[in-house]
């Protein structure tokens, strides 16, 4: 396996594994780092703290209370969320042909709004809301609305963002939000994601295999590979000797499986390889 520490070394080993081949991507949160968003293992942190759990939001009105309370105040930086130089690559290069598209387990939508068009979610999309009971689905930006017309002065609060729209926040504040339901039946609301302990869509992975198929070299962009959901490609890559190549800061699951490791931050090295492959981001 060759290794690249720094930004400024010779990319020449990935522009080999990837030229002249159809590349799929597979991204993470490091794609989003530099677009203000912060991951779960980055700048010290281990992993997921007190995650919200998909049974526990499905069955308990105290979780849902905690989670709407929590996001309600980290929605407005997470929103404001910019693509980054690393967005735009991969959009130049799928533009150009190189990249057949994007399978990401970010729910920031920041893929598309830099202009890839095949992204598929695994995780869904925060911007997207339904209704537990009557299926009615809500823009995220037009719920916030209503949400802070219920709880006046909340983005007063002093908090601590996390990854994904959350907030730190303490107990006490979270027992006096008031949460709304669905406009049309008054149902529970839940944001379109993935929360641990659920279940990726048999129609998502179905998409997301699809697109794997179509694969020469599979390229990780900022993903430790820690969550299965998105380690399971580069298994699957593995059993059909499909190549691999990880641009990441960092060590990840698949080292020992990767023909190529870029350890740098992705918004300095896509940009430069776009360009070594003739492709304008």
């Amino acid at each position: 396996m060759s290794t690249a520490p720094l930004p400024d070394d010779d990319l020449a080993p990935l522009v080999d594994l990837l030229s002249g081949r159809r590349i799929v991507v597979l991204t993470g949160a490091g794609c989003s780092t530099e677009s203000g968003i912060p991951d779960y293992r980055g700048g010290g942190r281990t992993g997921p703290r007190n995650p919200i759990q998909h049974d526990a939001f499905m069955k308990k009105a105290d979780v849902r209370r905690r989670y709407w309370a929590r996001a309600t105040l980290g929605w407005a930086r997470f929103s404001g969320a910019q693509p980054n130089d690393a967005h735009r690559a991969l959009a130049a290069l799928e533009a150009s042909g190189s990249v057949a598209g994007v399978i990401t387990q970010n729910v920031d939508r920041l893929h598309q709004r830099a202009g890839s068009r095949r992204v598929v979610e695994l995780h869904g999309a925060l911007a997207d809301v339904a209704c537990l009971r009557c299926g009615r689905g809500e823009p995220r930006h037009e719920l916030q609305a209503r949400l802070l017309d219920a709880n006046p002065g909340w983005l007063e609060s002093a908090v601590d963002i996390q990854p994904d729209g959350d907030a730190d926040l303490h107990p006490d504040r979270v027992e006096a939000f008031a949460v709304v339901g669905c406009r049309l039946c008054g149902g529970e609301l839940k944001p379109d994601v993935v929360f641990f302990g659920g279940a990726v869509s048999e129609r998502t992975l179905a998409a997301a295999w699809d697109l794997f198929a179509e694969a020469e070299v599979l390229l990780v962009v900022g993903s430790s590979l820690a969550v299965y959901s998105g380690f399971r490609f580069v298994r699957r890559a593995q059993e059909q000797a499909l190549p691999v190549a990880i641009v990441n800061v960092g060590s990840t699951r698949a080292d020992d499986i990767a023909a190529v490791k870029v350890s740098a931050p992705v918004g300095a090295i896509l940009p430069r390889l776009a360009s070594t492959l003739g492709v304008r981001s």
